[in-house]
């Protein structure tokens, strides 16, 4: 008897997660069906400690982005290079799955970009996501292995394709073919972003002419004679039409009579073409990363696709205060809009760390050392924003203002202003227990997280993690959050 309610159970158990998973499943269906709402960017930054990490961007009308997450990365890598470049952001075709994929590159641990293009990483890396705020732990995928000679995998993209029911993922690689070597690009077919076809050569231009970046928008609709549309960076902005992504392609023109290539036509030398549809109308963007002015991304427009001749160039936007790289847009839903937002969309206040002993004087960083001074300048240089704690629920964390993604942290006891690492270390060095302040329970002290016998405290206006044990230590580690 008990074996026979021991099956039924485990019968109604599978039912339910079965009726479970098909409620998810559908839900996420009908938001793939939902109108969009708004845009979420994801890019890099630059070559600094944690530009070359996932950033994002958030916009209501494709024009004018703000800074997710107080500005700082939201995903850090911790394989291969740990460093990402150039991500792409893709939705599966029923709104069920989402992944992000990259170039497996830091160049700011010193890597010059000679060693990068021939003795770089073969592999992208890849996150993996059910509702575009919880992501998986990053994984790298070995797409370029296969190649003879291969030198590199750079500027990652994907596509779902509907006549085949996967996705196809191309990127750059740096190889000898025909004796020349050169960078092209290269295809593998995917269902999962687990495993992968053999590689394929996609783009060969041709007569030594390198191409790195390569981006395609599909129009459904087909305005301008075809479905999809391809932006290259070969020397020129290349836009090229076809009605298959695997298919013949048709070259439309380039930008040149707008004074914009990728350095064959001079003017304003551009990489990393980045397309967008505006929501609800037959209109797209083409953002171009002015990496030769540093002046990051502008947008050109165009309501038809059919001729470079109808793009025109926007001064109405705005990026906000990161500078974007290389990345992608993808169009939001309502509900994957307010996901996002709820996540990473509110600012956190900005505060200054007072000194209970010394009012006069607030804590600050000063060539990334800590120490209290009074009458900071710049005035960045002493605020912080107090995140929830990164190693433990219940704690903080003090993120600087002017540097985000950099954290006070303790090392050898001494305070320093660091960049998030990803390491369990760092996050337990850079995390405390607000408490009663020690001198005075109106303010407030900083236990360590990782080394409960200490506390955050100024020795001759030095910041220190020290045990405390007569009144001037208590005073020394007593302080208070002020606006």
């Amino acid at each position: 008897m008990s074996r026979v309610l021991t099956r039924v159970g485990a019968l109604v158990a599978a039912v339910v997660l079965m009726f479970t998973s098909w409620s998810v499943a559908t839900e996420r269906r009908a938001e793939a069906l939902d109108p969009f709402t708004g845009y979420l960017m994801a890019h890099f930054t630059g070559e600094h400690s944690t530009g070359e990490q996932i950033y994002l961007a958030h916009s209501r009308d494709g024009l004018r982005w703000t800074d997710l997450n107080n500005g700082a990365p939201v995903l850090l890598s911790t394989v291969g290079t740990r460093g990402v470049r150039d991500p792409a952001l893709v939705r599966s075709p029923a709104g069920d799955r989402y992944w992000i994929i990259a170039t497996d590159l830091r160049i700011a641990n010193g890597t010059s970009w000679s060693d990068a293009a021939n003795n770089g990483s073969k592999s992208l890396v890849v996150w993996e996501s059910t509702d575009l705020v919880t992501w998986s732990a990053p994984r790298l995928l070995n797409v370029a292995g296969a190649i003879s000679g291969a030198g590199n995998a750079w500027a990652p993209e994907a596509i779902y394709d509907p006549s085949s029911g996967d996705y196809v993922v191309y990127w750059a690689t740096n190889a000898t073919l025909n004796g020349v070597k050169k960078h092209r690009i290269y295809y593998v077919r995917t269902r999962d972003f687990r495993s992968v076809t053999s590689p394929v050569l996609y783009i060969d231009r041709g007569q030594g002419q390198g191409i790195i970046d390569t981006q395609i928008i599909e129009s459904p609709s087909g305005v301008g004679g075809y479905r999809y549309y391809r932006a290259s960076a070969d020397g020129h902005i290349t836009v090229e039409g076809s009605n298959s992504v695997l298919g013949s392609w048709t070259t439309i023109g380039n930008l040149s009579h707008m004074g914009i290539s990728n350095g064959t036509g001079g003017g304003n030398v551009v990489e990393g073409p980045m397309w967008m549809q505006f929501n609800g109308r037959t209109e797209w963007a083409l953002w171009l990363d002015q990496y030769a002015t540093g002046r990051g991304y502008m947008p050109i427009t165009s309501t038809n696709l059919g001729s470079t001749r109808n793009f025109t160039t926007r001064t109405d936007y705005a990026l906000g205060s990161t500078r974007k790289r290389h990345g992608s847009i993808l169009n939001l839903t309502a509900a994957e809009e307010s996901r996002v937002l709820a996540k990473w969309g509110t600012s956190t206040p900005v505060n200054r760390i007072q000194s209970y002993n010394f009012q006069d004087r607030y804590v600050r960083h000063a060539d990334f050392d800590v120490r209290i001074d009074p009458n900071v300048s710049p005035a960045q240089d002493a605020q912080f924003r107090v995140m929830p704690g990164l190693a433990g629920t219940g704690t903080v964390s003090f993120q600087s203002v002017n540097y985000p993604g950099y954290y006070l942290r303790h090392s050898n006891y001494d305070f320093v202003l660091a960049a998030d690492d990803g390491s369990a270390t760092f996050r337990a060095d850079a995390t405390f227990r607000q408490v009663a302040g020690l001198a005075n329970s109106s303010w407030s002290s900083f236990q360590s997280y990782n080394h409960t016998d200490r506390y955050l405290r100024h020795y001759a206006y030095q910041l220190r993690l020290d045990p405390i044990t007569d009144a001037t230590g208590r005073a020394d580690a007593t302080f208070r959050l002020t606006g």
